[in-house]
């Protein structure tokens, strides 16, 4: 179905821009939360008229949906689903699919029945946090009664799906009137109703001013004054992430901030007990977990989150495999606000929902105390079906997932395409360079980029820390950066010249490889180390002695790594690339010029090998690549050549 041929194209305008106003507003929803409707009359094929819920599919984020983001269904077929209809979570997912009407629509939001049973046509729910502050006290209930009178139904918590409808419908059966404008799920959200989504997105607004009125007239919660943290040990870091990434059976990527709210909070007892109640919403515990880690006893919080799941795991009324047990948020008097995920993006967003939280608990400790749901409502989401077929849409993908990467020279040239196809496999890369650009370079949650001169022992140690403080660690490090100064034989050659060369190449790295081997060594799944040398170590040609010379300290340099790091079990190998032309070192006249010069044309002096192959960054970096994968599990202290073929070399 063609949405916009379908409805009038101002109605849908007004969809897409009330659901993207609030899903701008991290108040009100975080990464993929809420979701928004509309009832719309359509005329389909056979030219019958029918009556369509286009509803937010399930994931869309709402600060960016489009009119394709929403699914059109038949709203008749869906209240036919309403209670007393009771069925499976597999049953649900398949008769919501049947019931779109478009086969390239997304899946629908998981909270559709709700959307179908409010009469009105449009419907806007966000998870808004002042909302949450006042349901999650003792007397939720009475919160909201009196920021809002009766302009909204009240509805104790359930789970989503049937049985949120069926307590929503109970609900609004008895407590609605023609001027109702919303419904509140207590421990769950807000959602504003009206004949238009203008309408529905006033009352919204108005709503939750409400409750910002109602929050204010309470007094301030102080927190106690704590010291400023002290920097992080990276390699402390990096253990810990070892250790959650041994609890999950996967590498994860590990964030920290020395949050101050959580170390006053943890610092306050009373506030430091509301921390272990649960989240503020049933819906975040796929990215917190219940409750976070507070301290760093990995080891007990495994055994405590078995125990949640014997205590829990009949409830769902089948065999359940337990999920991993790590933790996904670590709070520490130290070390401050750590979150957790399969990827940046994951650890992103359990970090952002757990600030989200922290302020909420604050808010609700102002009207009386903060009070989560009981650990059988959590477990019952965190094991629902749908729930978890949101992680599996969202599983990062690639053979390094997970994997944490440090590229040197990663601006351009061989080092830009290392970064880039560590990036394609799945793993977070910081690249360094001395290039400003680098931090833009790439983009998404994944990247990160530094200026770093890599002869600075304050600029490797900085930006060292400034990684591990991002992704939790280091598992590969791509040794890419590096100088040629251009031809110069040796009676011509100044000394300036042949120690800057060996600063950059060799010196540089002798140091880079004392400051990281501790965290390489704290590596899920072992450390890796790739080194971008050179032809001219086996091959030497004249003209090159300072280049050629460092290269070769370089591979010697790594080859004694490879022997020293081995019982760590961190592997060294390296790459000696020739003829790579597509770098900002060859310029069309240059390759034109050297062509010249060989009697050539530019083509045959790119292939100028045993195979005729043209040697690009790319295929360097995909060698690179398999070093730091799985395809050099068993390898270390390798010198592999990648040029085509050179008779000298072989």
């Amino acid at each position: 179905m063609d949405n916009d041929a379908q409805i009038p194209s101002p109605l849908l305008d007004e969809l897409v821009a009330a659901t993207r106003e609030i899903g701008a507003d991290p108040r009100l929803v975080l990464h993929g939360g809420g979701n928004s409707s509309l009832k719309a009359t359509v005329t389909d094929v056979t030219g019958r008229e029918i009556t369509v819920l286009f509803v937010k599919g399930s994931g869309h984020d709402m600060a960016t949906i489009g009119a394709d983001g929403f699914a059109p269904m038949r709203l008749d077929r869906l209240r036919e689903l309403l209670p007393p209809v009771r069925m499976s979570d597999r049953r649900l997912r398949n008769e919501l699919r049947c019931a779109v009407l478009d086969s390239d629509a997304p899946d629908p939001s998981v909270e559709t029945l709700v959307h179908a049973l409010l009469p009105q046509a449009a419907v806007l729910h966000s998870h808004a946090d002042v909302v949450l502050a006042l349901t999650n006290t003792p007397e939720g209930p009475r919160h909201v009664r009196e920021a809002y009178g009766d302009r909204v139904v009240v509805v104790d918590y359930a789970m989503p799906g049937p049985d949120l409808a069926e307590a929503c419908q109970r609900a609004w059966a008895e407590q609605s009137t023609p001027a109702t404008e919303g419904l509140v799920v207590l421990h769950h959200g807000l959602f504003a109703v009206g004949d238009t989504p203008a309408q529905a997105l006033e009352r919204h607004r108005s709503l939750i001013d409400a409750a910002e009125a109602h929050l204010a007239a309470a007094p301030a919660r102080a927190l106690p004054q704590v010291p400023e943290a002290p920097p992080a040990d990276p390699v402390a870091v990096a253990r810990l992430r070892k250790r959650l990434s041994d609890a999950a059976g996967f590498p994860v990527v590990l964030r920290r901030s020395s949050d101050t709210t959580a170390r006053a909070m943890l610092a306050d007892p009373a506030l430091r007990a509301t921390l272990e109640r649960g989240p503020l919403t049933p819906d975040h515990v796929i990215w917190t977990k219940r409750t976070p880690l507070i301290g760093d006893d990995v080891e007990g919080y495994v055994r405590e989150y078995a125990a949640y799941v014997d205590a829990n795991a009949a409830r769902r009324g089948a065999e359940l495999v337990m999920l991993d047990p790590a933790p996904r948020v670590v709070l520490d008097e130290e070390l401050g606000l750590l979150t957790c995920g399969r990827s940046a993006r994951e650890s992103a967003i359990a970090e952002d929902l757990y600030r989200h939280t922290l302020a909420t608990i604050l808010d609700s400790e102002r009207l009386g105390g903060y009070a989560a749901l009981s650990a059988d409502h959590v477990f019952d989401l965190e094991y629902w079906t749908l729930q978890q077929d949101k992680l599996l849409r969202s599983a990062p993908r690639g053979s390094l997932a997970g994997t944490v990467a440090v590229v040197t020279g990663a601006a351009s040239g061989i080092g830009r395409a290392c970064a880039a196809e560590l990036l394609a496999c799945g793993a977070s890369v910081v690249g360094w360079d001395r290039d400003a650009a680098v931090a833009t370079t790439f983009d998404g949650p994944e990247w990160l980029g530094l200026q770093v001169d890599v002869t600075d022992e304050e600029d490797v140690t900085a930006a060292l820390a400034a990684g591990v403080d991002a992704f939790g660690g280091l598992d590969v490090l791509v040794v890419a950066a590096g100088i040629f100064p251009g031809a110069q034989h040796l009676g011509e050659l100044p000394m300036s010249t042949w120690r800057k060369v060996m600063a950059v190449n060799v010196d540089s790295v002798a140091y880079l490889f004392g400051e990281a081997h501790p965290l390489l060594a704290a590596a899920p799944g072992g450390g890796r180390v790739v080194i971008i040398a050179s032809k001219n170590v086996p091959a030497p040609g004249p003209g090159a002695a300072a280049y050629s010379s460092s290269k070769a300290a370089l591979t010697q340099l790594s080859r004694v790594a490879a022997l020293e790091w081995a019982p760590d079990g961190i592997r060294v190998n390296l790459v000696h690339p020739d003829a790579v032309f597509d770098t900002g070192l060859w310029t069309p006249e240059l390759l034109a010029a050297r062509a010249e010069h060989y009697g050539m044309s530019v083509d045959d002096y790119k292939r100028r090998n045993l195979l005729r192959a043209e040697v690009t960054s790319v295929d360097v970096a995909r060698l690179a690549r398999s070093m730091a994968d799985d395809t050099f599990r068993c390898t270390t202290g390798a010198q592999v050549p990648i040029d085509g073929g050179n008779e000298r070399v072989i």
